[in-house]
């Protein structure tokens, strides 16, 4: 079964951190880029951050740009997203994603995925 699910969500006072990991299956891990949206309640989607599928190119929105860093590991098939320095307006649902174009780039737009896991909810709050 093609899918991906994501793991590591929860509370967290500002200024702390968390992982969030994300599980592959069903498909070859290492041929896609990958990356990391959100939602928070009632807002659009938005791109996070992105890996490309040689391990070479991560992009980062501003919001997060120097707190958050995206990592693979391709032989265990898994994404992650380690965030530090939280902040209230991290609030949101996360969402691990796959990239269907066959470049040696990334995105963070969201029209570049097709495969999404079902969401991991981080909230921040003291």
């Amino acid at each position: 079964q093609v899918q991906l699910v994501e793991s590591g969500g929860g509370l967290v006072q500002p200024g702390g951190s968390l992982r969030l990991s994300c599980s592959a299956s069903g498909f070859t891990l290492d041929t896609f880029a990958m990356g990391w949206l959100r939602q928070a309640a009632g807002k659009e989607r938005e791109g996070v951050a992105c890996i490309s599928n040689n391990n070479r190119v991560t992009y980062y929105a501003d919001s997060v740009e120097g707190r958050f860093t995206i990592s693979r590991d391709d032989a265990k098939k898994m994404v992650y997203l380690q965030m530090d320095s939280l902040e209230a307006e991290d609030s949101a649902v996360y969402y691990c994603a796959r990239d269907f174009r066959f470049v040696e780039s990334c995105s963070i737009s969201t029209s570049v995925y097709d495969l999404w896991g079902q969401g991991t909810q981080v909230t921040v709050s003291t």
